[in-house]
């Protein structure tokens, strides 16, 4: 079994489920006692989100990397940052190291495309949604044509996921607001959608969901297992 490193703590809260999620599903494939080789570096969020407010991606780029080259140092196989956001930085925090970085952008895409889905809804921070980083992956080297909510919704979104999500705090009305937004996107178009950002899935799961729905945390811990377990490293972030 390969060591997975993983860059954490943005939220703590969702990398929590990638820890669960990690170790059950090692568990159910290798049975017994069976648990990942995980090597896990976690972050204090108070700083990252003080340079994303500010723009400072440079900044968090250097802290990322600096986290990539100790995880290789420590016996990492692969490295996942665990949060949609920061992979604005995967092609950095890539070429930092010599071992994969499983790109969550890559791995949401096959497996829309594998589903037949070609216009994914993208729920995620304002950062994700707005910043170019997403859809042209998606687009350029998948063939998705990714949309986004409306500006007010885009909002919701966001405030949602840094003001109750990744504080633990789930709301009945916040899930309401966020189904109103998938609606909305299916008006528009979509044909799935991508719960792009790591917390979401604590809020809202996506067998109640009227489209289809890909919740990136689960598919991204899913992958690792696969490398780990011997099946390659699917979105290495300077993949072709």
């Amino acid at each position: 079994m390969k060591t997975i490193g993983l860059i954490g703590g943005m939220s703590w809260e969702s990398t929590a489920v990638y820890y669960r999620r990690l170790n059950e599903q090692v568990r159910n494939l290798c049975g017994g006692l069976h648990s990942a080789e995980i090597v896990m570096r976690s972050v204090d969020f108070e700083s990252i989100v003080a340079m994303q407010t500010s723009g400072d991606w440079d900044g968090a780029a250097g802290v990322l990397q600096k986290i990539a080259r100790e995880l290789e140092a420590a016996g990492a196989d692969c490295v996942l940052i665990c949060t949609n956001t920061m992979h604005k930085l995967a092609d950095t925090v890539q070429a930092a190291v010599r071992i994969p970085l499983l790109n969550i952008i890559d791995i949401c895409a096959h497996e829309l495309k594998a589903a037949g889905a070609r216009r994914p809804l993208l729920l995620a921070t304002r950062y994700t949604m707005e910043h170019d980083f997403y859809r042209e992956r998606m687009s350029g080297r998948h063939g998705l044509d990714t949309i986004v909510p409306e500006a007010d919704d885009r909002a919701a979104v966001h405030d949602i996921i840094f003001s109750e999500l990744c504080c633990g705090i789930i709301r009945e009305s916040s899930r309401q607001r966020y189904m109103e937004v998938i609606r909305r996107g299916r008006s528009a178009g979509a044909d799935s959608v991508i719960l792009g950002c790591t917390e979401i899935g604590l809020l809202i799961r996506p067998e109640n969901l009227d489209l289809p729905a890909f919740d990136s945390t689960l598919l991204h811990a899913d992958a690792a297992v696969d490398f780990a377990l011997g099946d390659g490293p699917l979105g290495r972030a300077d993949a072709a």
